[in-house]
This record gives C-alpha cells, sequence and structure tokens, in this order.
C-alpha cells in the first residue's frame, strides 16, 4: 500500500464511522478518534467479509480513480453500525456519569 492508499483509508473510514452515527438512534457517548477507528475497522471487516463469503454486486462507483463495490460499502457500513452501536453501549455502561439524557 502506498501513502495515498492509508489516508484515502483514513478518510472513507471516518466516513462510514459518521454514517453509522447518523443512523444509529438516539446520543451516542464516544469521541471522534473512536468513531474514525471503528470506521477504519469496519472498512477493513467489511472488505475481508465481502472477499470471504463473494459478496460482490455488478455496480460500482469510480471515485477519484477508485472503484466501490456498493455491496461491500453496505457490508462496511453494517458493520460499523454495530461496531459504534457497540462502543456507544460499552462507554455508557462504564460512565461514571449516570445523567441519563
Amino acid at each position: 500500500m502506498q501513502a495515498q492508499d492509508y489516508v484515502v483509508a483514513i478518510i472513507f473510514g471516518a466516513l462510514i464511522g459518521v454514517v453509522a452515527r447518523i443512523l444509529l438512534p438516539g446520543k451516542q457517548r464516544i469521541g471522534v478518534i473512536l468513531t474514525v477507528l471503528i470506521g477504519m475497522g469496519a472498512a477493513v471487516a467489511g472488505t475481508w467479509a465481502a472477499d470471504r463469503w463473494d459478496w460482490h454486486s455488478s455496480h460500482h462507483v469510480e471515485v477519484t480513480g477508485r472503484t466501490f463495490d456498493w455491496l461491500v460499502v453496505a457490508v462496511q457500513v453494517g458493520i460499523a453500525v454495530v461496531g459504534v452501536a457497540l462502543a456507544a453501549t460499552l462507554a455508557r455502561a462504564f460512565s461514571t456519569d449516570r445523567d441519563d439524557d
């Protein structure tokens, strides 16, 4: 991987994390850095899962010379939603702040 591949992974991971936070109802008490890390992990895990179980669609979109498969992106976002929900649940469970607003 080249340096630009890591930059794309960080940006795409951040985007996936933000989309996951938007899709989850309620307030998530996790920070931006954790959201980005979860999104990056979801991007890697979603790509691995899609390759492992051969989940690919014939619909692709090209952005800045890179091709994205919509089904793979959907798997990545699904994993990110689960990851953000789990992190928010753990953050709430271990929080010393008992203000449940």
